[in-house]
């Protein structure tokens, strides 16, 4: 059966406390968050514990953009301290993204600093048992000027940086709206994928309100072998309770 796990900064408002308990109360077993700075991580970790859950992953502190070379200390001495939270919160993911676009510098340089960057952290994910994930966004709705919006080009990093503990993060939604072809893509890249997320298109509201037929994704994902955690990150359009039902629905009856 598929791994679920609930964004808490998407699917719920109010205390944090109260988010993480409503996810238990919801049927899944882990859920996620984004930043780590902002956040009560013992508060978090005590409240995992109590209620059994897992936290599945959340953002890395990479101290600014990856396609900027010169951001490379800052890289390691956030994914560093990151990590510190990973292992505090018993985490085996985290998420990097790669920032915006730097005008006036070749994509080719960029490219090789997001390369270069994730290699220079390798080993200290490597050391920590823990899995960095690359995340291409979508540049046409909900973030104009992102460098890594191809998931072609996100696996070739992931190639080059070749590291057993550097994957990538396919967001089912950006995807969509970037290149489609989702099943196709997924189960040809089934081993480079470290963890997914979930949303609709348009709208990136809950599986069954657009166009993405999410039994099939499911089902593909499914018969691959994927045994990670799939992030249910959109925004509800009713009741978050009542639509997690109907994904977990659609999960459990593969």
């Amino acid at each position: 059966m598929l791994r679920l796990s609930a964004c808490i900064e998407s699917l719920f408002k109010g205390p944090y406390e109260e988010r993480i308990r409503r996810v238990a109360s919801a049927g899944l077993k882990a859920f996620e968050f984004w930043g780590w700075g902002n956040k009560d991580i013992d508060g978090i970790k005590r409240i995992k514990d109590e209620l059994g859950l897992e936290v599945a992953t959340f953002v890395c502190d990479t101290g600014g953009p990856l396609v900027d070379p010169a951001n490379r200390e800052k890289l390691i001495e956030g994914t560093k301290r990151s990590v510190e939270i990973a292992q505090k919160l018993d985490c085996k993911t985290l998420i990097v993204t790669t920032g915006n676009e730097i005008q006036g510098v070749s994509r080719n340089e960029q490219h090789e600093s997001i390369v270069e960057g994730l290699k220079a952290v390798a080993p200290i994910v490597e050391e920590a048992g823990v899995t960095l994930v690359l995340e291409p966004l979508n540049t046409l709705v909900n973030h104009k000027g992102y460098y890594l919006w191809s998931s072609a080009e996100g696996f070739q990093i992931v190639d080059e940086v070749n590291s057993p503990n550097v994957k990538l993060l396919y967001d089912i939604y950006h995807q969509q709206i970037m290149e489609g072809n989702l099943i196709a893509t997924i189960t040809s890249n089934i081993g480079k994928i470290g963890h997914f997320h979930v949303a609709d298109v348009p709208g990136r509201h809950e599986p069954g309100t657009g166009e993405i037929n999410y039994r099939n994704v499911f089902k593909a994902i499914a018969e691959a072998g994927y045994d990670g955690f799939i992030g249910l990150e959109y925004w509800p359009t009713g009741e978050p309770e009542e639509t997690l039902k109907e994904v977990m629905e659609i999960a459990s009856s593969l």
